[in-house]
């Protein structure tokens, strides 16, 4: 299992949070949050960034007609709202809680920049995190515009190969453990749930794939 949010086998959350550190332990406590509570909002001042420890976090932003538009979902172990450190100043997107259990790690800005100037090789893979995570969404992006449902069903499957699949060794198809609800993958790749439902049937009944609850198997072609 490989995931984008881990950089050779480092836990960012294990190495960053500043309750990890003597100096700013006795300061520093993680922040509590139930399912539909909200992070940080649009406009927002930006001046932290979160990890979280337990959990699942939902990034989006609505519309001008006030439509929801889901960016990421993120789970235990993920770094969120890492723009501030690059100078954004308000949030242009929000962040909430969607798990009734979630833990986060806050850290300020100038704590980050403090721990940055201390560890070079650690400053590196923040910005070399950075750079993917913001590539991995535009791409997103890019489907949800110019593609169909099932296409980006396809391609949302291929990402989480990438993030949390491995080979079954007996006849080489690809098992997905992942931390999505059908809610979560319906929201990521911008459809409803029955439509993601009916897609999923289909390419069962294609013999493409099979699926339960937390685990997909995508069959050898």
């Amino acid at each position: 299992m490989k995931s984008l949010w881990f950089f050779d086998d480092v836990n960012l959350f294990k190495i960053l949070c500043p309750h990890k550190f003597k100096t700013f332990k006795s300061a520093h406590t993680l922040d509590s949050y139930k399912k539909k509570d909200y992070i940080y909002f649009q406009e927002d001042s930006a001046n932290k960034v979160y990890l979280i420890e337990k959990g699942k976090v939902k990034l989006g932003y609505y519309s001008e007609d006030v439509n929801e538009v889901i960016k990421a979902i993120l789970t235990r172990g993920e770094l969120f709202g890492e723009t501030a450190i690059l100078g954004e100043s308000k949030r242009e997107e929000f962040a909430q809680s969607i798990d009734n259990n979630t833990s986060i790690c806050p850290v300020g800005v100038d704590t980050m920049y403090n721990l940055m100037r201390e560890n070079q090789t650690f400053s590196f893979k923040i910005y070399k995190f950075i750079g993917v995570k913001l590539k991995r969404l535009e791409r997103r992006l890019q489907i949800l515009l110019f593609k169909d449902a099932k296409t980006r069903l396809l391609e949302f499957l291929e990402e989480l190969c990438l993030d949390y699949g491995y080979d079954c060794e007996k006849t080489g198809d690809k098992v997905i453990q992942h931390p999505y609800t059908q809610k979560d993958i319906a929201s990521l790749i911008g459809t409803s749930r029955p439509t993601l439902n009916i897609l999923l049937k289909e390419l069962q009944e294609e013999n493409k794939l099979e699926f339960s609850r937390k685990q997909i198997k995508i069959y050898k072609k």
